[in-house]
């Protein structure tokens, strides 16, 4: 593990890869070609699950200081609501998302990253790429036009929908490109919204219009147009579309950043090739449909950040890093689906279309399970790992399956499993004796049970936290108690009975170098 890791890409997917690695101690250098951070706002959401995530860092208290709590979606059309999605729904500590610029997020995750040492080399733009069994060689150019060669055992490309990488390693999007057009302020503006909330505002000629109120009296507007438009971005011709779509009184005062933009609905077929993996943008694009893109690609380095810090400090084979194509190219697949859906559903001209669309949309959001479901996809906290070949099936007799985010269970336990860098055993006992911690299995060992003696604190658990009302052992489905291998980024690797530890030794052997 001598020579460092390099991470291409220094936007929040690239940002949260590299600190991952550095606060569990393995070397990394993190790239970009910008001379500057980015002053462009860019996206602007961070949903429940990512915020999960920012919490295992450490950071989720000064990113939802920073930003809005977002806690529902409206849909507009015809001069009324036809749908609102209230989206404290969700099962997490979070049930809200923070609408945050991009350029925050970036500042939080930069100054932590700094924290362990590790700073972004600017300038540097990769130009060349080769690969073996034993490493990866890259070239590096410099702003004063130095070529560096140098070697690492792994390369981790998040250097967005133009990867270098991607192309360097040989591979290609694939997916549906004929392209989506929008223009896009970051603005100030006068208006009457519901701060906590955002919109979309159906159009009965023209696309969707999606509005996202951020700090103050600060907007985030996009808008679809037709692909074949060719105009630049003006705050005179963003008021047009925004006077002509949303159905509520937006004035904007001075707008801070304008662009137009295309994206299409694309994937990689592979996010690992060889010694290179893929992330965020440089691993799947599609339209900001649901706001989903950076969530995608935080979670995808989270994903892969534990696995690839165990395969660089040999504890774990190389192989690992399959189950991360194998786990987040699902996921983003689903995401291209789901954003592909809401852009047709928006987009919709025939006037009858319009019309079903919209019952359909306040029938179907009259009932709860279809509340929830949306909630949940928004949020992403639907997400699931349970066809995972490193995931050991099993489940609890509730809810909870291998393969599932553990939900949160009381703030004491929640903040021990948030703020372990690796794998966590967690024993719920319901009665006394606790029974005793597990042999061979390496993973913190914790323990949840309603009556616990100072002898067992200290036979080889880690933590003992009391579960007088069976809260614990009801909400993970183990009203006898049993065992849960808890993943570092949060997902449930196996669970057990407390007389079978075959599932978690079975984990372990999937992990052995």
């Amino acid at each position: 593990m001598s020579e460092p890791i390099i991470v291409v890409g220094a936007g929040p997917v690239g940002l949260t890869a590299a600190l991952e690695l550095a606060r569990r101690g393995v070397p990394v250098r993190i790239v970009d070609r910008l001379a500057e951070p980015t002053t462009e706002s860019r996206a602007i959401i961070v949903h429940a699950r990512s915020l999960e995530m920012f919490e295992r860092l450490g950071l989720v208290d000064e990113l939802v200081r920073a930003g809005v709590r977002t806690t529902a979606m409206e849909m507009h059309s015809d001069g009324e609501v036809v749908a609102r999605i209230a989206l404290d729904l969700v099962d997490s500590p979070f049930p809200y998302s923070v609408t945050i610029a991009q350029t925050e997020t970036e500042r939080i995750l930069t100054e932590a990253l700094a924290g362990h040492g590790v700073t972004v080399e600017r300038e540097v733009t990769l130009t060349g790429l080769t690969q073996d069994e034993h490493g990866v060689q890259v070239v590096l150019e410099h702003a004063d036009g130095r070529r560096e060669t140098a070697g690492t055992s792994w390369l981790v490309g998040a250097d967005g929908g133009h990867s270098k990488a991607r192309r360097l390693v040989g591979s290609a999007l694939e997916g549906r490109f004929k392209g989506e057009k929008f223009l896009m302020g970051d603005v100030n503006a006068e208006h009457d919204l519901d701060p906590h909330s955002m919109y979309t505002f159906f159009s009965p000629h023209e696309g969707p219009l999606l509005v996202f109120p951020m700090e103050g009296d600060r907007l985030r507007l996009i808008a679809n147009i037709p692909t074949t438009e060719q105009r630049t971005a003006t705050r005179e011709w963003l008021q047009q579309v925004v006077d002509a779509r949303a159905e509520r009184p937006i004035r904007i005062r001075d707008a801070r950043w304008l662009t137009v933009f295309e994206v299409h609905h694309a994937q990689v077929p592979a996010y690992r090739i060889g010694r290179v993996l893929l992330a965020g943008d440089a691993a799947h694009v599609h339209s900001p449909a649901g706001g989903q893109g950076m969530n995608t690609g935080i979670q995808d380095a989270h994903n892969l950040a534990w696995k690839l810090a165990l395969v660089s400090r040999g504890e774990a084979a190389p192989a690992l890093l399959d189950s991360y194509h194998a786990e987040r190219h699902p996921v983003g697949a689903q995401v291209i689906q789901f954003a592909g859906t809401l852009t047709r559903v928006g987009t919709l001209a025939n006037p009858i279309a319009q019309k079903l669309r919209n019952k359909g949309m306040q029938l179907l959001t009259a009932l709860a399970p279809v509340r929830q479901a949306m909630a949940d996809r928004t949020e992403e906290t639907a997400v699931a790992y349970r066809k995972s070949p490193i995931v050991v099936q099993g489940r609890g007799r509730g809810e909870l399956h291998a393969g599932d985010h553990l939900p949160a269970a009381g703030p004491e336990l929640r903040a021990v499993l948030a703020g372990a860098h690796e794998h966590v055993l967690l024993t719920v006992a319901v009665d006394a004796p606790a029974p005793a911690p597990v042999p061979g299995v390496p993973a913190r060992q914790l323990l949840v049970a309603p009556t616990v003696t100072a002898d067992t604190a200290s036979a080889g658990y880690d933590a003992v936290f009391q579960d007088p009302d069976g809260h614990t052992a009801t909400r993970y489905g183990l009203p006898n108690g049993g065992r849960i291998m808890v993943r570092p980024d949060g997902y449930v690797a196996a669970i057990a009975p407390l007389d079978n530890d075959a599932p978690l030794h079975t984990y372990q052997a999937l992990l052995q170098p």
